[in-house]
This record gives C-alpha cells, structure tokens and sequence, in this order.
C-alpha cells in the first residue's frame, strides 16, 4: 500500500511538471508568464489608460497564449506565439476587438530581449506595421512600441509591466 500512495505521488508530480514544460524554443517567454499590468498617458488631456494582460502556456507548451484589455474591456486582443518550422523563426498572431489582426515575426536578442515585428490588417486608423522590443528586468518587463501610421513611424511609446491580480475584461 505504502508502495502504491509513492508511485501515484511520485506519478502526479512528473505530470503535472509536464503539463506545465514549455517548448525549449518558447524558454524565453518563462518569466513573462503570468498576469500583468501598466498604466500610462496616450496624449495630453487623455483619461489615462491600463492594460491587463496574462500570458499562459497554451498547445501543450508548443505556443503561448496573450490576452489584454485596457481600461476594463474599451479595448483588447489574444495572440498566440509559436515556432514555425518552415520559416525557421518564431511567429505570432494578434486579434483585436478594433477589427484588425496583425501577423508578426520574433526576433530574440543577445540579451534575451524580443523585437517583434508586425504587419497590420484592417486598422481604422492607417497603421500598417507595428516593431515594438520587450526586455524583462528585475520582475518587470518594459515594452517600447512605434507604429508606422499613414507612411510616418510614431515616436516610440514605452509601457512598464508588474506583476498584477487583476483579470483580462471583455466586454
């Protein structure tokens, strides 16, 4: 009996840790997992704005799920990131309540940062491509962003992210 209570103890930890392993190309995301937030300022006058967002592992480890909604739901999206085998890189796809998805590539960096790349479909407001870098430091991880809107890239906008209990809201 004492033999048995062992082996399903000893069963249940091996599985459950797989059930919680990453795809070793997908490593890099380990710290990003998890639900976060950062609050910023779009422009002058603006209200200010909060995006939630929680990246899990989804696919069996083969891809990481992202969800986000700023302020409660005004706006939000779902990605999922994963390793193409073809293309030999690393992939992404992101759809939004604003009636545009982008498709995007990562490029990981010596410092184990991430640049990803995007090309934009279907947005309201002429932005066609999106390079944003995201670095996790000391807990944190801190995303800067520029658009390229009607043929002129933004000037890049920066958002920290900490650790949050809040939830992605949808409306």
């Amino acid at each position: 009996m004492k033999y048995i209570i062992t082996l399903s103890l000893l069963l249940i930890s091996v599985f459950s840790h797989a059930s919680t392993k990453l795809d070793p190309k997908l490593a890099i995301f380990e710290p990003y997992l998890g639900t976060w937030e950062a609050s910023f300022s779009m422009a002058e006058g603006q209200p200010p704005m909060t995006d939630v967002g929680t990246w899990e592992r989804a696919l069996n480890g083969k891809a990481i799920r992202t969800k986000h909604s700023i302020n409660d739901g005004v706006y939000g999206g779902e990605s999922f990131i994963f390793w193409d085998k073809e293309k030999e890189q690393m992939v992404f796809y992101y759809f939004t309540t604003a009636d545009f998805f982008t498709e995007g590539t990562l490029e990981i960096t010596e410092d184990g940062s991430f640049i990803a790349y995007e090309d934009v479909t279907g947005s309201s407001e002429g932005i066609t491509q999106v390079k944003s870098t995201s670095s996790f430091k000391d807990g944190q991880f801190t995303v800067t962003t520029q658009y390229l809107k009607k043929g002129e890239w933004t000037e890049p906008q920066q958002r920290i992210y900490s650790r949050s209990n809040k939830e992605v809201i949808f409306k």
